[in-house]
C-alpha cells in the first residue's frame, strides 16, 4: 500500500469552535448559546430542544444566528435531481428548513409537482419549484449553487451497492452531462450508488465538457461517519452527538474504513469487540435492507447524512471557517485516484484535503484490503463515462 509520504499527523478539529453568539462542532453540529446573551428571535418552527432534529436544524443555521437580515450571497440555490424518491422527500424537507436555502428546486421524472406543492405549504425561508421530466432539467438547474443527485434506483435484499450500477449509472451520467451544461460551477454532491464508481462518472463527463473542477464534486459518504458515530456511542454510553468517528476509503464493503483510534473522545475496543464494530459500520446498509424485508433501503438516515453534508457545504460557501466533512472526492492519498478523507471547505469546495492521519496497523491492514475493490471500482465508472457518446 502507497501512502502519500511527508504527510504530517492531521490535528483534530477543536470541537468547540466560537462564532459570535453560538459555538459550533463543524463536526458533531452541535450548536451551543451563549448564555450570557440571548440569540435573535428565530421562527417557531426552529426546535430549541438539544434533539437530533433540533442539532440538524440549528447547525444549518449557525451561520446566521446573528441575524436575519443578511446579504443575498448567504441564501443558495439548491436543486435536488431525484427529489420524489425514497432519500429525495426526506432531504428535500430538511433543506427546506434550512435558513441557508433561499430556492429549492425539485427534479424527478415523477411526482415532483405534487412534492413541491407539498412542501411550499411549509412556513419557512426557501422557495419551492417543482421540475418533472428532461425537457424542464435544464430549467431546474439554472444558477443552481449546489446539486444533490440522490437520483437512482435502491437496493433490495440480497443486493450489493455494486449492483445498482447498470441502473444508475445511466441516469448519474445523463444528469452529471445536464449540470456540465447548466450549471458547471455548481458544488455537485452525489448520493446515487455506487458512489465507488458515480464519482469517477461524473468526474469523466464533466472533463468531457471541459469543466471538470476536482474540488467541487463529492461523493457522500457522510452515512457513515454517522453510522460510526452512532455505534461507538451506544457501545461506551456517550452522546453521540459528541462523538467523532473519521471514516475513510470509500463508500462499499470493506472500502469503508472507520479511523477508531482517530475518535474523539478517545475509545478502546478489545480486538474482538473492535472487529464486530467495524463490520457492522461497513455492513450498516445491508442491516437496514434486511430489515426493511424488500420494502427499500436505507432513506431516512441518508437523507439525514444528505442534509448534513449539504448544510456544512453552505456553511463554508458562506465563510464559515473549519468545516470539516469526510466525503469520496479525487486525491492523491493513495494510489486510488479517488478515496475518501477528511476534508476542510471554503467557498469554492474543497479547501484542503486533510489526508488520513496517524493511524493502527490494523486500520494500515484495512487501507491496503480495500486498495483493489477500490481501484476496480473507479475503473469501472471510468470506462463507462468514457464510452459513451
Amino acid at each position: 500500500m502507497r501512502l502519500k509520504q511527508g504527510r504530517r499527523e492531521r490535528e483534530p478539529p477543536n470541537c468547540r469552535e466560537s462564532s459570535g453568539k453560538v459555538s459550533r462542532c463543524p463536526r458533531c453540529l452541535e450548536v451551543v448559546e451563549d448564555k450570557e446573551k440571548s440569540p435573535p428571535n428565530l421562527p417557531s418552527f426552529l426546535p430549541r430542544s438539544p434533539t437530533m432534529f433540533s442539532r440538524l436544524t440549528q447547525s444549518a443555521c449557525a451561520g446566521l444566528r446573528r441575524g436575519f437580515g443578511t446579504t443575498s450571497q448567504n441564501h443558495a440555490r439548491v436543486a435536488v435531481l431525484g427529489a420524489s424518491g425514497g432519500i429525495g422527500q426526506p432531504l428535500s424537507l430538511l433543506l427546506k428548513n434550512s435558513p441557508l436555502v433561499r430556492q429549492l428546486n425539485l427534479y424527478d421524472i415523477a411526482h415532483t409537482p405534487g412534492v413541491a406543492a407539498d412542501l411550499s405549504h411549509i412556513e419557512t425561508r426557501a422557495e419551492v419549484k417543482g421540475f418533472l421530466g428532461p425537457e424542464q432539467l435544464p430549467e431546474c438547474l439554472q444558477n443552481s449553487e449546489v446539486v444533490v443527485i440522490p437520483a437512482g434506483v435502491p437496493r433490495k435484499p440480497g443486493m450489493t451497492r455494486d449492483d445498482l450500477f447498470n441502473t444508475n449509472a445511466t441516469i448519474v451520467a445523463n444528469l452529471a452531462a445536464a449540470c456540465a451544461q447548466h450549471c458547471p460551477k455548481a458544488l455537485i454532491c452525489i448520493i446515487a450508488n455506487p458512489v465507488n464508481s458515480t464519482i469517477p462518472i461524473t468526474s469523466e463527463i464533466f472533463k468531457k465538457h471541459g469543466v471538470y473542477n476536482p474540488n467541487r464534486i463529492f461523493g457522500v459518504t457522510t452515512l457513515d461517519i454517522v453510522r460510526a458515530n452512532t455505534f461507538v456511542a451506544e457501545l461506551k454510553g456517550l452522546d453521540p452527538a459528541r462523538v467523532n468517528v473519521p471514516v475513510i476509503g470509500g463508500h462499499a464493503g470493506k472500502t469503508i474504513i472507520p479511523l477508531i483510534s482517530q475518535c474523539t473522545p478517545k475509545v478502546d475496543f478489545p480486538e474482538n469487540q473492535l472487529v464486530t464494530l467495524i463490520e457492522r459500520i461497513q455492513e450498516a446498509g445491508t442491516e437496514v435492507v434486511k430489515a426493511k424485508a424488500g420494502a427499500g433501503s436505507a432513506t431516512l438516515s441518508m437523507a439525514y447524512a444528505g442534509a448534513r453534508f449539504v448544510f456544512s457545504v453552505l456553511d463554508a460557501v458562506n465563510g464559515k471557517e473549519g468545516v470539516i466533512e469526510c466525503a469520496f472526492v479525487r486525491s492523491e492519498e493513495t494510489e486510488c485516484p479517488y478515496f475518501s478523507t477528511p476534508l476542510l471547505l471554503g467557498k469554492n469546495g474543497i479547501e484542503k484535503n486533510l489526508g488520513i492521519g496517524k493511524i493502527t496497523p490494523f486500520e494500515e491492514k484495512m487501507i491496503a484490503g480495500a486498495i483493489a475493490e477500490l481501484k476496480a471500482s473507479i475503473k469501472k465508472g471510468e470506462d463507462f463515462a468514457k464510452s459513451m457518446k
